[in-house]
């Protein structure tokens, strides 16, 4: 092949801003993750009881979620790359600061502010998608992007037993997690804070690849349509919006239920040490990574070939979510931790595959200027379940003295998933009929 036949083929720049993504995202959750990892550590030190606990896991969501539709926002009308690069290095400080603290009152406040600070990763990627992405590529980029999380969360079992010991107990582990988000937020930054139009990696073949597929997406190839926000209101009016939204509710309380208290669960129920417990975090999570990048690559190769998105969407979260409640069932019985981690890493498995498709779905539904708020509300709304789970389960277990009935509840959620999409409607974007009267007048 001739070096000009190289030089016409189109790079991969787009592919490696989400890489640059899934590195934050699997940091992210190494974040978050420590907190769980720690806490039996830190209950036994400082002699908190499981509701205590709970308030203290739910804190970080109280942030969280009242910052998404900011951020989103902020990454609509600043640019992601800024948003991310604040965001970042703020989340990094506050972890570090976790590790001095003595009193409840104070882990509230501080988880609570490195929630705010954590909320932009979501809706900022969201919006990269927008930019970076075509349509038929977008599960893949949400895939690549939110394996992290479980990835995050599986190395963080073992990467924070690694740091208690290195580091002088979980005090030490915390101050080691912020320092290597401050790290990895730096490296990734030249890669997300380009646009097509502005990057300095990218060709003209992959720049007009890019830009063509994204006007006939948003303008129908004409490029008369010059409005592409609607507002936030237009979207709250929307079957496609709540059924969107309703399904990631139920997701999101599976997971941070999960996330939260899978450790204490298989730490208090099977009487394991904290060595156990990182490895089995790490298969739990680990094979969500797996499922994650299956499902979001194999969604997008049926949409290559001509298969209704829609239907797709539908029949996906459907199945699924009927296969994460019947895993859910048989973990309510469970007798043994090996079989406890086989139901949970099938769980996962699903779960993860879920995840990737409610997180292209804020691109593939909004206008282009809206997507960043769009996914800020969206995950909103989820986080408000992600607050209120870790409380609940604390006052379930407190009050049954088991998890029977915690697991029940996730049961409940999986079947939300298959429920709620039902209404969604792929084929066409929110306001869509709107802007078409409004270019035809």
């Amino acid at each position: 092949m001739s070096c000009v036949e190289q030089s016409n083929k189109p790079t991969k720049v787009r592919w490696m801003v989400f890489a640059s993504l899934f590195a934050l995202c699997t940091v992210n959750y190494i974040d978050r993750a420590v907190i769980s990892i720690c806490m039996p550590a830190i209950e036994e030190e400082l002699h908190f009881g499981p509701e205590l606990v709970g308030i203290i896991l739910s804190a970080f969501f109280w942030g969280y979620t009242v910052m998404q539709i900011p951020a989103g926002w902020f990454a609509d009308r600043f640019g992601p790359g800024k948003t991310i690069l604040g965001s970042g290095l703020l989340w990094g400080t506050f972890q570090i600061i976790t590790g001095f603290l003595h009193s409840s009152t104070a882990f509230m406040a501080v988880r609570a502010l490195l929630g705010a600070s954590e909320a932009p990763i979501y809706p900022a990627s969201s919006k990269l998608q927008s930019v970076w992405l075509t349509k038929n590529e977008r599960t893949r980029g949400a895939a690549i992007v939110d394996a992290g999380s479980p990835l995050g969360t599986a190395i963080g079992g073992p990467l924070i037993v690694a740091f208690l010991a290195w580091f002088g107990g979980w005090r030490g582990a915390l101050m080691g997690a912020g320092l290597l988000t401050a790290l990895i937020v730096l490296l990734c930054y030249p890669f997300v804070h380009a646009d097509p139009d502005t990057s300095k990696r990218i060709n003209k073949e992959e720049r007009e690849y890019i830009q063509s597929a994204l006007k006939e997406e948003y303008e129908g190839g004409s490029g008369t349509n010059k409005k592409h926000s609607i507002g936030l209101v237009r979207y709250l009016k929307s079957f496609t919006f709540w059924g969107m939204t309703l399904g990631f509710i139920c997701y999101d309380c599976f997971w941070y239920g999960l996330m939260t208290w899978g450790p204490m669960y298989l730490s208090q129920v099977f009487n394991v040490n904290i060595l156990k417990i990182g490895t089995s975090i790490f298969i739990i999570f680990g094979v969500g990574v797996i499922g994650e990048l299956f499902g979001g690559f194999l969604i997008d190769h049926l949409k290559t070939k001509g298969f209704d998105s829609n239907k797709v969407v539908k029949w996906t979260l459907g199945i699924l979510g009927i296969l994460m409640a019947i895993s859910m069932y048989f973990l309510s019985n469970a007798a043994t931790i090996d079989l406890a981690i086989g139901y949970l890493s099938f769980a996962m498995f699903c779960e993860r595959w879920i995840g990737c498709t409610f997180w292209s779905m804020p691109a593939s539904i909004s206008q282009r200027d809206d997507v960043g708020i769009v996914a800020g509300a969206m995950n909103t709304l989820g986080n408000v379940g992600g607050a209120i789970v870790p409380i609940l389960v604390g006052v379930i277990v407190m009050a049954t003295g088991s998890y029977y009935w915690a697991i029940i509840l996730f049961l409940a959620f999986a079947l939300g998933v298959s429920i709620f999409p039902l209404i969604i409607n792929l084929n066409k974007k929110v306001g869509e009929d709107e802007m078409i009267q409004g270019v035809c007048r």
